[in-house]
């Protein structure tokens, strides 16, 4: 299966380097190219590709309004965006996956790490930059918030869970695998995507990326302070 991949970013010559490595990948092919965030909005709308490449700073609609756009369209359900950004730390992170994005790269990754970042977030999971720790999206939530600053109504949501949905939230929060929860938990693989799949649903989540979020901004999970 192609994995049908847009590039967002307003300069040309990155989209060109960007589009030679996309389609020099017997499984993934560039479907549109967009110079601002208003017509990445539009090329998904038109193309419907799996994964969209969106930088962060762009001209006119900036890549965190576009990322909004693309994830409240429900006719966008499936897109995933994985947010370009040459400051890994950065406020703008934090509201890119509070807009929706699956995760986010650094542009300075090598060539390796973007193709495999477009084929995580095309699989449905949360993408940490390979240069961050497990616990860096705990930091990005904690900039700028109170410690008891969480969202109520999604507190309230999380009665909805069982008991190993939540043990399963809290480690997707933490930023391991199904694997990895799986020997955690001592279940199989297959029982923790059942219990994501089944949080997912529950909480209104697009992917893993959006539990982080709601684990965090709940209070089920405290960020840490290192």
């Amino acid at each position: 299966m192609t994995i049908r991949v847009l590039l967002a970013d307003d300069q040309a010559l990155l989209r060109s380097a960007f589009r030679v490595l996309v389609d020099s990948e017997s499984d993934m092919e560039v479907v549109g190219e967009a110079s601002d965030g208003a017509q990445a909005v539009r090329l998904a709308r038109e193309e419907h590709p799996d994964v969209v490449l969106m930088d962060i700073r762009m001209p006119g609609t900036d890549g965190l309004a576009a990322t909004r756009e693309i994830s409240a369209d429900p006719d966008l359900a499936q897109v995933r965006v994985v947010i370009l950004t040459t400051f890994e730390v950065d406020d703008y992170v934090v509201q890119s996956l509070r807009a929706g994005a699956s995760g986010f790269l650094g542009k300075g990754s090598e060539p390796e790490e973007l193709l495999s970042a477009i084929r995580i977030a095309a699989g449905g999971e949360a993408l940490l930059s390979p240069a961050a720790t497990k616990g860096l999206i705990a930091r990005f939530l904690a900039q700028g918030d109170a410690p008891d600053d969480h969202d109520p109504a999604r507190a309230q949501r999380l009665g909805a869970l069982t008991v190993r949905e939540r043990e399963v939230l809290v480690q997707v929060a933490g930023g391991h695998s199904n694997d990895e929860i799986a020997e955690r938990l001592e279940v199989s693989p297959l029982t923790v995507k059942t219990h994501v799949n089944r949080a997912m649903a529950k909480l209104g989540a697009r992917d893993r990326a959006q539990l982080v979020v709601i684990a965090y901004e709940s209070g089920l999970v405290r960020p840490r302070v290192e």
